[in-house]
């Protein structure tokens, strides 16, 4: 079985990974850029996640680059907690949540996939264009090569579309879907070396019912009282005459032209804006996802990642879903008679599971507290107790964990060994 993976991102990189760890060794990951260099800002990945990587053996790998997570918390515009809980092994996980470079993570999958499934795996300059459904299963795949401009046909047994929110595979199945839905919002977001807050190892996320400020460590310190790497986001209403033709997370922008709209959110235990004025990099993006889809497989092919569901970066579950979907997608392809079954099969069990999820984060997920602090006490309060009563603030939390599926019952719980449904086994 042929397999062609569209799209060098996590998700493509981790569905290699797990093809050639289930026996499925023809695989070849196609990225549109010649290079694939370490692009982009912070990203978390949950325990859901972390065992599926731990169990492609490479979690020691991971903790090189990455910082495991101890603690979420919520605060108010004021600085005043709302809501904090333990994250990872502090909650009760067996795998840690870890808090990482996007390009770090990226440059530890893509050098797993070179040295596990060979250099002629990872083939860059290679962008999908679309394809046409062969008679006898299949499909013949249509490949632009930027650099030359030149233009391939390869064929494949399945091809896998994980190429983003701008998936060139989506549109092909899609193709008067057209682009992305913005809510109206902008973020920006950066990187910058700064000293660690609270106990170096908290998420913290602080705002009221129109900006919001999230902000986590990715490293430890380099040495004593030396600075980690530390990665912020800011989010608000757009201006009015604000025009955002595309979608493209590296749209570098200057901190002083945004700085002022979040100047205030500076507290005793951590200043945002100082953060901001002091950053190594600076983007600017819409606040887009997609729409659910009714499917996502057609025949041999499918979506993957952000490409079929991405949503609202509401509860760190973007990268991570997509390592979920990768290790799915390999056990059903190499459990099943044909990757058109294999396919279907995916997406059966992800699917429901993250159209649920994508509504979930349009909602704003466990966020939703912030707003309902400032609903409910817009001046601050002096016990959080009298704001939120009893367990509610506890419930909202695990009720978005449940939804994901990431919640430490279902992520601890023994998986059980899959059967093959036929004869055709890694192939």
């Amino acid at each position: 079985m042929s397999v062609l993976i569209a799209g060098a991102g996590i998700g493509g990189l981790t569905t290699a990974l797990s093809l050639h760890a289930e026996g499925v060794d023809d695989v070849r990951v196609l990225e549109a850029v010649a290079e694939i260099r370490p692009l982009g800002v912070g990203l978390n990945i949950l325990p859901n996640a972390v065992r599926e990587l731990a169990g492609l053996d490479l979690l020691d790998d991971l903790l090189e680059v990455a910082l495991p997570t101890g603690s979420l918390g919520y605060y108010n515009r004021h600085g005043q907690l709302i809501w904090r809980e333990p994250r990872g092994l502090a909650a009760g996980y067996h795998w840690p949540q870890l808090s990482v470079h996007r390009g770090r993570l990226q440059a530890v999958l893509a050098e797993a996939v070179r040295r596990r499934l060979g250099p002629g795996a990872l083939v860059t300059d290679a962008r999908v264009e679309g394809f046409t459904p062969r008679e006898d299963g299949g499909a013949d795949v249509r490949v632009h090569h930027p650099s030359t401009g030149r233009r391939s046909v390869t064929v494949a047994d399945a091809l896998i579309g994980a190429d983003g929110i701008h998936s060139k595979v989506r549109a092909a199945l899609y193709p008067q879907e057209g682009p992305p839905p913005w809510n109206g919002l902008v973020v920006w977001r950066g990187t910058t070396l700064a000293p660690p807050f609270l106990d170096g190892r908290s998420m913290i996320i602080a705002g009221d019912d129109r900006r919001r400020a999230v902000v986590y460590p990715m490293s430890v310190p380099d040495g004593p009282g030396g600075a980690v790497l530390m990665n912020w986001a800011v989010a608000r209403a757009a201006d009015p005459e604000a025009v955002f033709e595309d979608a493209d997370w590296n749209r570098a922008v200057a901190p002083e032209t945004f700085l002022h709209h979040f100047a205030d959110l500076a507290f005793d235990w951590l200043d945002v804006p100082a953060l901001i004025r002091t950053a190594r990099e600076a983007y600017v993006y819409p606040m887009v996802d997609r729409d659910p889809l009714p499917r996502w497989t057609h025949g041999p092919v499918t979506l993957l990642g952000d490409a079929a569901h991405a949503m609202y970066p509401m509860g760190s579950n973007g990268a991570t879903q997509s390592i979920v979907d990768a290790r799915v997608l390999a056990r059903e392809l190499a459990s099943r008679d044909t990757p058109a079954a294999a396919l279907a099969a995916y997406e059966a069990e992800r699917l429901p599971a993250l159209t649920r999820l994508q509504a979930g984060a349009r909602r704003r997920g466990p966020e939703v507290v912030i707003d309902l602090a400032h609903e409910r006490a817009p001046d601050g309060f002096e016990d959080v107790t009298e704001v939120f009563p009893g367990d509610e603030l506890r419930d909202i939390s695990a009720e978005f964990a449940r939804l994901g599926g990431f919640d430490p019952e279902t992520v601890n719980a023994p998986r059980p060994r899959a059967v093959p449904t036929g004869t055709g086994g890694p192939r």
